[in-house]
């Protein structure tokens, strides 16, 4: 028999309700952090900076699958949660379907062009002679298996919809356990040195080792949410017999999934202009900076887990009408994610050269690399606060709001300052464009919500009147 989790919308606490949802989906991010550190720490124990490059310049590429994963997943989390709130459960079935099966459709597609075009395109993403090689073997892999990429990424987010967080969770961390435990053992060769040890085994695959780590682990998580579906657990579904394709589903998930989409593909494009402009200060630039990005995630991940979690509870909120409680929500979620933000930069703040250290030891990469960590650290404390709202948005399915934040973010304002700055400071203007992006975006969001708010206090007014 299904399991209703929705209880957890509408009769707990709000730091109760927020805790429920929020700690599942960051301690998910947390392992998120790893897994995704892993691949940048084991391809660079391998000593060949080309290897570390030719992952970075792919990542913008691997990037637009996991959009796909959040065009369909985020899309239906939030119209789920919606219905939810709004009583209509009948529908949250053929939601489901929809976004995972349009989501697998649209992989396929991706996928075939990439193996068809990769070259060009890895070319296009800033690879240079000496790591386009690597990085057309990581890409290749990848795409073989875009499906189960797509998959666990729209599974996890359907979850979390109907409110059950923690399976949410369970899935995704499964599969990005494997991806770790499998790392060492496709990258490295036998007798290679890993924390001072030799590796008794390693089939020695480099890049491609590690891509195909990340697929075995998306299939991992993939077989778990398959497994949850079919012992009935779920009050969604993944039956074939439940896809539908009619307008009010495809508005409804594609409306607020596309700025979900949209922000992981401007932030495909901003890495691929960023690596363009570095790649005019060598492939150590172009590969520190996709240390620094990566080790900054301690930050920004735990922040969007934790504004991740609550979004389907502003979304059950916004359906049943309750705005005095979902606002509550974002306040509560707002002033978490400012804390956890000042801590973490605190302390990451004193420790850059010795987390840059971990991935590589070319002396040259280390010091781009805390130059640009820096720089990436300097809006961690309230970018919380940007991600909150930005999710909120998408809750109550205010698709071209969370769309204008998004573009702005990673497109009309970052983009426009990377090139300014490049043009007028150089090095220093690239490092420090998109930190202050950040800081517009931020301020732009808040004066959003306030109007947001303020205008549906004033309806359930005119409502109530």
């Amino acid at each position: 028999m299904a399991k209703d989790n929705t209880k957890v919308f509408s009769d707990y606490s709000i730091p109760k309700a927020t805790a429920t949802l929020a700690l599942p989906s960051m301690l998910g991010m947390l392992i998120n952090i790893v897994y995704n550190l892993a691949d940048t720490f084991f391809v660079g124990q391998t000593g060949n900076p080309n290897q570390v490059s030719a992952v970075s310049v792919a990542m913008p590429l691997f990037l637009l699958f996991m959009a796909i994963g959040n065009l369909f997943g985020v899309g239906g989390c939030a119209f789920i949660s919606r219905s939810l709130g709004e009583g209509r459960r009948d529908i949250v079935k053929t939601i489901s379907a929809f976004s995972v099966y349009g989501g697998v459709l649209v992989s396929l597609v991706l996928a075939v062009t990439y193996i068809a075009v990769r070259e060009p395109l890895l070319y296009l993403a800033g690879a240079s002679d000496d790591s386009i090689g690597f990085a057309k073997d990581y890409l290749f892999w990848v795409a073989l298996g875009a499906p189960f990429v797509t998959s666990s990424i729209t599974l996890c987010n359907l979850l979390r919809g109907e409110g059950a967080a923690r399976q949410s969770m369970t899935g995704m961390v499964l599969g990005q356990l494997t991806n770790i435990v499998l790392d060492p053992i496709f990258i490295l060769s036998s007798g290679d040195r890993l924390f001072s040890l030799h590796l008794p085994f390693g089939l020695g695959l480099g890049v491609a080792g590690a891509a195909i780590a990340t697929v075995l682990g998306n299939v991992v998580s993939v077989l778990y949410f398959v497994i949850y579906f079919l012992r009935g657990k779920s009050i969604l579904s993944v039956s074939p017999k439940r896809f539908a394709v009619n307008g009010n589903i495809v508005r409804g998930v594609l409306g607020v999934g596309a700025p979900a989409a949209l922000n992981n593909l401007l932030m495909s494009v901003s890495n691929v202009v960023i690596n363009m402009f570095l790649s005019g200060y060598g492939d150590n630039a172009v590969a520190a900076m996709g240390i620094a990005m990566k080790a900054n995630m301690l930050i920004t991940m735990l922040q969007l887990g934790l504004a991740q979690g609550i979004q389907p509870l502003v979304g059950f909120c916004y359906g049943a009408k309750n705005y005095q409680r979902m606002h509550s929500a974002i306040r509560f979620g707002m002033v978490c994610n400012v804390l956890l933000g000042t801590l973490i930069t605190a302390v990451y703040f004193f420790a850059r050269r010795q987390v840059i250290s971990i991935f590589i030891e070319n002396e040259e990469v280390i010091g781009y690399g805390v130059q640009m960590l820096t720089a990436l650290m300097s809006s961690g404390a309230i970018l919380g606060i940007f991600f909150v709202i930005n999710f909120s948005f998408q809750g109550m399915g205010m698709g071209f709001r969370s769309l204008l934040l998004a573009v702005g973010r990673q497109g009309l304002v970052y983009l426009p300052l990377l090139f300014i700055m490049d043009k007028f400071i150089g090095l220093e203007g690239i490092i420090w464009a998109q930190p202050a992006a950040d800081y517009v975006c931020i301020i732009a969001s808040v004066l959003m919500l306030h109007f947001v708010m303020k205008s549906l206090h004033g309806k359930k007014e005119t409502d109530n009147g």
